[in-house]
């Protein structure tokens, strides 16, 4: 064992965090500790390390092992070093061989004859060499490099850097310093997709025991062999990943409570028996034998669910255009940085874009151009019906800090009732007397939830959201994710979540070269396709470049709103009378599907009408069979919609060969 907790017990005044825990942390384990905001996995943490004491029992520790802690208190360190510097403190003993070995050579030159001293230098040289000192830059540089920073960043002075950098240089230090264990408290929080995408590598190959606390599913599932739970103030253990934890658990959880009602079944029945014949002469001994069992049974808890199975809806008042947003020879660039020079994008009816890719590349940037909020050169043009809703940190500015969480949320106009407000809320972690404190005592993770929450609620049928999950635990990302996956308007969004993007987008885009790169397809079939690309980029530069320009369209010129094209002839010929008929079939069946379209965008708005109406949820038959009409509705839109891509795609590639 290294390092773990004892029969301990730890309490923050009259609530406890941990009852009688126990939990031994053994060498090369990588562990996931998990639960709802709030149960206190950070405080267990600090217990580790012996920044708190417990109330009862005892933290263990082995008399050598060495531990490195990541945790948000590190933000108050500074230094005019620079970060390789600041990196290299990981070294000390390395650092101070160095400055040994200076002096012992200074020395020498004075006394070249003196035997002990020539030991004294040839020693230090040979621990200076098992401690591999002389790769130390080397290693400082590559770690550095991993976590995003550039050749150039390296000589720069710490306090240049805002927080975010600040941790992964204070992340560097801590993984070259190499410890026994290391705890990370949320290490994805102020990374990119690269960052984290290094960081897994490197952590898998790491040689000591890591104990994580993320809100990351990705990287718990790449990076853990164990889960620890904070449950009801125990900890529970799970021997496997994120994912075996989460078909593990809810098999104790059926098990316990099958358990529960059968041992409540057994007790009931012996209470009747006792109260029935107490009384009675010939039966009291028996009564009382079977009191006495009762009183010595371990009782079996009940499964409490600490969180509501509640869903989180997003209500859509009109349906917009096909064309949301056109973007042409969009430019913006700052002194020292151009992000968009002449690039074209297009968000269609329908699309939920993930923009990704490292920081620095201009993603929040772009998403600010779409929005509206971003000065630029080019033209952004808006499309018909467009109803739209943002949601970014800065949008906390615009909250009013008298009203309450309920009152913020009731103005925005929605027909919710309270009850229901209360329901969203608590999926947002307001729950009691939460949703009644003022915005202006709130943090600014509480602030971001409620602007969240008064954007799921506005009725906006095309959504910008900047990194929305950053406040959030693994269930509400997951209640947010599942309404977004099935949310009817369209969606553009930055976020470092990767189990986020890969249940919501249905296109990718990346920003390289100044140009927006779109790729048609989840997350999964990006990465799937970046990988691709990679080997073919190995193998042959040319023909992955041609590649990556067709799979990936690197859109560089957008035509007008779709209009089906007539059929010419083309310059160096007669027209092919047999690829004319199949064409001026498919342009029959566009207008055809486009009719159809608008008709049921039509029939679906009347709907909407209907629904909205108060008196139609008297009559639960009738409400039922309309929003089943709604859904139907919604189902053969979607259906026609892929039709209709699928047949001028086929379009498109006849007329190509004209």
């Amino acid at each position: 064992m290294l390092i773990g907790l004892q029969n301990v017990t730890f309490e923050f005044g009259a609530r406890a965090i941990v009852s009688e825990a126990t939990w031994h942390i053994q060498p090369g384990e990588r562990i996931g500790l998990i639960g709802y905001n709030g149960t206190g996995k950070s405080t267990i943490l600090k217990l580790l390390v012996g920044q708190y004491l417990p109330s009862k029992g005892t933290i263990e520790k082995g008399r050598d092992t060495t531990i490195g802690y990541l945790h948000q208190d590190l933000l108050s360190f500074d230094t005019n070093e620079t970060i390789t510097e600041v990196a290299l403190g990981a070294f000390e003993r390395v650092r101070a061989l160095e400055k040994e070995i200076e002096q012992l050579g200074i020395e020498l030159e004075a006394n070249p004859e003196d035997n002990d001293l020539l030991i004294k230098y040839t020693d230090a040289l040979h621990e200076l060499d098992v401690l591999d000192g002389y790769n130390i830059s080397h290693k400082a540089e590559e770690v550095l490099h991993g976590l995003g920073f550039t050749t150039k960043d390296l000589a720069r002075p710490y306090k240049e850097f805002s927080g975010g950098w600040r941790m992964r240089v204070l992340l560097a230090k801590m993984i070259l310093q190499a410890p026994d264990v290391l705890l990370l408290d949320e290490p994805t929080n102020h990374l990119d997709l690269p960052s984290i995408e290094w960081l897994e590598k490197y952590l898998l190959h790491y040689k000591g025991s890591v104990v994580i606390v993320s809100h990351d599913k990705y990287f718990l599932n790449k990076m853990v062999n164990k889960i620890v739970e904070v449950y009801q103030q125990q900890l529970n253990f799970y021997t496997g990943d994120y994912e075996y934890y989460e078909v593990e658990k809810v098999q104790r959880v059926e098990i316990q409570q099958r358990a529960f009602e059968n041992q409540q079944d057994y007790i009931r029945q012996q209470e009747k028996f006792i109260e029935r014949f107490k009384a009675k002469a010939s039966k009291a001994a028996a009564a009382q034998s079977i009191q006495k069992r009762l009183d010595k049974l371990d009782v079996i808890e009940d499964v409490q669910i600490e969180r509501p199975n509640i869903r989180i809806n997003f209500a859509v008042d009109k349906s917009p255009g096909k064309v949301l947003v056109d973007l042409k020879g969009i430019n913006k660039s700052y002194p020292t940085l151009t992000i968009l020079e002449n690039a074209f994008a297009e968000i269609e009816r329908g699309d939920k874009i993930a923009l990704i890719g490292a920081n620095g590349k201009g993603k929040s940037t772009l998403l600010r151009i779409v929005a509206g909020m971003e000065s630029f050169e080019g033209e952004r043009v808006w499309g018909h019906n467009v109803d739209e809703s943002f949601y970014a940190q800065h949008q906390l500015e615009s909250l009013n800090l008298n009203n309450t969480v309920l009152q913020e949320v009731q103005e925005c106009g929605t027909k919710k009732t309270d009850l229901e407000l209360r329901a969203l809320l608590g999926c947002f972690l307001f729950g009691g007397d939460e949703i009644d404190k003022k915005i202006k005592i709130l943090s600014g993770g509480e602030k971001a939830r409620v602007a969240l929450t008064k954007t799921i609620i506005s009725k906006a049928n095309f959504l910008m959201l900047d990194e929305p999950t950053n406040h959030l635990d693994m269930a509400t990302v997951e209640l947010l994710a599942e309404a977004l996956t099935k949310y009817d308007g369209s969606i553009i969004l930055v976020s470092h979540d990767r189990y986020f993007i890969s249940k919501t987008a249905n296109k990718i885009w990346e920003i390289e070269d100044e140009k927006i790169i779109e790729f048609k397809g989840d997350y999964n079939e990006w990465l799937e396709w970046k990988e691709r690309m990679a080997k073919q980029k190995a193998a042959n530069p040319d023909q992955a470049k041609s590649a990556t320009s067709k799979a990936a369209n690197v859109i560089e010129k957008k035509t007008e709103p779709i209009a089906i094209p007539d059929v010419k002839a083309g310059p160096n010929g007669p027209i092919d009378k047999e690829l004319q008929k199949q064409i001026q079939k498919l342009q029959k069946v566009l207008s055809l599907l486009a009719h159809n379209i608008e008709t049921l965008n039509k029939e679906k708005t009347e709907i909407e009408l209907q629904m909205a109406d108060p008196t139609i949820y008297s009559d639960v038959t009738k409400f039922q069979a309309i929003e089943k009409s709604y859904h139907d509705k919604n189902a053969l839109i979607r259906s026609m919609n892929k039709e209709y891509e699928i047949a001028f795609n086929d379009l498109a590639d006849l007329e190509s060969k004209m």
